[in-house]
């Protein structure tokens, strides 16, 4: 008889590319999105009150926002470097979609486990982050 795997604790991190943020944030019928090619994967979230439009948390250290600044039309920012995430928690709606974002998707990776783990289910990592969405999306927004 073969032994069955252990089930994980938690699911592994959702992952957002970033062309699939772009389908995300058009298919709410926002601005931004010349690039996009036809057939781009749209991610199934689910529809939310206007009131409870995404989060775009970013976990980046003050200096790396200088350095290349990240807004997504129609979500909130909120700039909470990964390292005080767990005491600034009160700041996030458990409800609310929240798009993690770092420099490569490494970090926020990381943090969209933290955040499943302490029931804030519609957290999603952006994969490849903001270095990504400057090579692949938005070549105005500054690489570093």
């Amino acid at each position: 008889m073969t032994p069955t795997p252990p089930t994980p604790a938690a699911p592994w991190p959702l992952q957002l590319p970033v062309r699939d943020l772009m389908a995300f944030v058009q298919d709410r019928g926002l601005s931004r999105a010349q690039d996009l090619p036809a057939g781009t994967a749209v991610l199934a979230v689910p529809a939310v009150p206007a009131e409870k439009s995404p989060v775009l948390l970013d976990v980046r250290e003050a200096w790396e926002l200088q350095a290349a600044r990240f807004d997504l039309p129609g979500a909130r920012s909120l700039h909470i470097p990964m390292g005080t995430l767990p005491a600034r928690l009160h700041e996030l709606d458990r409800l609310q979609p929240i798009l993690v974002l770092c420099h490569h998707g490494a970090r926020s990776l990381q943090c969209v486990t933290f955040l499943q783990r302490q029931g804030f289910e519609a957290a999603y990592n952006v994969a490849g982050g903001i270095d990504a969405w400057s090579r692949e999306v938005d070549g105005t927004v500054p690489r570093y």
